[in-house]
């Protein structure tokens, strides 16, 4: 009707300004306030969707790393949808934070599958969307995190680099990233140390664990018990004592890493990891055999849906590096064959991820 009212006007003619072109303006009008009214969450919707992130972080350590990734992505998937809409600005804002946590939280669940690729894949989504909030907190978080992909991976100069841009993104904001990231520069200094390689190395991986304690004293007492989106005081003592076993510091690393098994309650895979780091002090110190038993024993302790791939990689290094320190070490010919039939759910990740998206 206007378009028909607009040509009519261009020609020349001489029109009356009638209910129907009244109605058809009206009619857009109309249209209008029911995009902006239908498209727009609510801060209720939003407050539920916000608590069903921090409950993901919370169930984290403790929910078969395939279960939860389902229900992540399928939090993520509506998150998504409400983002393709019209949003007010401040809603927008907050499904952008949302939208990097869980991605966030899906690379940190495809580190533990051994999905390097789609772990990169979903924090370098989660950086694009924390991005788009100016949360400088928020940004060094995601990159912290995205830092354990080549800590893990075997790549430590790229986990050292992406460990200082976190450092540099949170400034002086106390918060879960300040101390997370000193801390992952110190586990990578580690590895380039070559367990009590350079002095000069050792020490500044020491002096970064020292940042890491001070921050974390700067933050609050909600960061400090997140184990996700934040940092608790187990995880740095857990961390601290990585670090140091890599380091060669076997005595201090011992203590520090049987005060985190102290401060666990639940929290599994951390506490399989550590299990594997006091069976590499022992290994330091020349005791094969009782490092073998350590590592034998933290593997039956891990549940059949909690062997991901961190899991068995980790014990198939301490493996190797028992042979390549002790030799034929009496036990270990079936460990190894013990490791060869486990079968880590990591190779349904990628299937999984595509089963919910779709």
């Amino acid at each position: 009707m206007l378009r028909r009212t607009l040509l009519a006007m261009i020609a020349g003619s001489t029109l009356p300004l009638n209910d129907s072109v009244l109605g058809a303006a009206d009619n857009i009008r109309r249209r209008m306030d029911e995009t902006l009214v239908s498209t727009t969450v609510s801060p209720a919707m939003l407050d539920h969707w916000e608590e069903a992130a921090a409950s993901f972080g919370r169930q984290y350590m403790n929910t078969p790393p395939l279960r939860q990734l389902c229900d992540v992505l399928l939090e993520f998937s509506t998150v998504r949808q409400a983002m393709e809409r019209h949003q007010p600005i401040d809603l927008q804002e907050r499904l952008c934070a949302l939208a990097a946590r869980l991605a966030g939280l899906a690379g940190i669940i495809m580190i533990d599958l051994g999905d390097q690729r789609l772990a990169r894949s979903f924090f370098r989504t989660s950086r694009t969307a924390a991005d788009e909030t100016g949360d400088r907190a928020l940004r060094a978080w995601v990159t912290a995190r995205e830092a354990l992909v080549p800590l893990f991976y075997g790549d430590p100069r790229e986990a050292l680099n992406l460990a200082k841009k976190s450092r540099d993104l949170a400034g002086q904001t106390p918060c879960a990233a300040k101390a997370m990231a000193p801390v992952v520069e110190a586990r990578a200094l580690s590895m380039l140390a070559n367990a009590g390689g350079k002095k000069d190395v050792v020490d500044q991986a020491k002096r970064a664990l020292a940042r890491a304690r001070a921050a974390f004293a700067q933050m609050t007492p909600a960061q400090q018990e997140d184990t996700v989106f934040g940092y608790t005081e187990r995880q740095l003592y857990f961390h601290q004592g990585d670090a140091l076993t890599r380091l060669g510091q076997t005595v201090e690393a011992d203590l520090i890493l049987e005060q985190a098994l102290e401060k666990y309650d639940g929290d599994l895979l951390d506490q399989t990891l550590i299990r594997f780091d006091q069976a590499h002090c022992r290994l330091l110190e020349g005791d094969g055999a009782e490092a073998l038993r350590l590592g034998q024993k933290a593997v039956q302790q891990v549940g059949e849906d909690f062997r991901t791939d961190i899991i068995v990689r980790r014990a198939a290094d301490l493996a190797r590096a028992i042979e390549a320190k002790c030799g034929a070490v009496d036990g270990l010919r079936d460990f190894v064959d013990q490791l060869a039939k486990l079968t880590p759910p990591a190779t349904d990740a990628s299937s999984a991820a595509a089963e919910v998206d779709a």
